[in-house]
């Protein structure tokens, strides 16, 4: 093919034994790239300005839409984003919170999310409980729904068990928010088996011996963390949602209106 071969091999006997590159260079990956980090094109290339446009769109999407309610999730979200450090690890499982947590959270490395692609309620508690195991230094945060967090709530067991002092937060909007969703948009008000019945969380996990702190203001939210964040212990943050606040761009409200 007619097009310009750049090949980098630590090794220069490994240079033209198979490609025939136009310029070869003899060099580690990691000095390449880091010498390449500093040039810059001679001129733009020509979708610099796609490229600009791209980022801005990024950057006001990434800012917070107000929701209903006096806990703002989307507010927490950026909160957790500034304060954990760049090692941090968040974990969540299944349900409309996650909207808020992949569009509001800024991941600044690779490695630092899991989170199920299938759909798993629950998911979010175990992994918090492996990746602490697997990563001791690295603060770790949970999120999930409340009715996420039944289903795998009793693993605060395991966690105080192992003496992991990971943090969850546990979004109580008192319902199944997704099923809720699609109920609401297909069938407003003529809703079935989505409202829940939930225990006082942060005194579920006291129970465990975890700490456990409700937040019913978003003001009250940073100092609550910033405590779960330096116990020496699992910590759990309950969260009061409007169950209005059911994604990040539209409430329950809206949805009605629109379907």
């Amino acid at each position: 093919p007619k097009q310009f071969l750049l090949h980098v091999h630590p090794s220069p006997d490994e240079l033209g034994t198979v490609y025939r590159p136009d310029v070869p260079i003899v060099a580690t990956a990691r000095t390449f790239t880091a010498a390449l980090e500093g040039l810059r094109p001679e001129k733009a290339p020509a979708w610099s300005k796609w490229l600009t446009e791209a980022r801005r769109s990024y950057e006001a999407y990434s800012e917070p839409v107000p929701t209903p309610g006096s806990v703002k999730l989307e507010q927490v979200v950026r909160q957790v984003s500034e304060l954990l450090p760049e090692d941090g690890i968040v974990t969540n499982g299944a349900g409309n919170y996650t909207a808020f947590v992949h569009r509001y959270f800024t991941y600044k490395r690779y490695r630092t999310e899991l989170a199920p692609t299938s759909g798993s309620m629950g998911y979010g508690l175990p992994a918090a409980i492996a990746a602490k195991l697997a990563r001791p230094a690295s603060p770790v945060v949970c999120f999930a729904g409340d009715g996420c967090f039944l289903m795998t709530g009793q693993e605060m067991a395991t966690a105080m068990q192992y003496g992991l002092p990971i943090v969850v937060i546990v979004a109580n909007n008192g319902m199944y928010g997704t099923i809720r969703m699609h109920q609401e948009r297909s069938y407003p008000e003529r809703v079935i088996a989505t409202s829940l019945v939930n225990p006082d969380f942060a005194a579920f996990a006291r129970s465990f011996g975890a700490c456990g702190e409700v937040v019913e203001k978003t003001a009250d939210f940073r100092p609550a963390f910033r405590r779960a964040l330096e116990a020496d212990k699992p910590a759990l943050i309950e969260l009061r949602l409007d169950p209005e606040a059911i994604t990040p761009g539209k409430s329950l409200s809206d949805l009605r209106t629109q379907s």
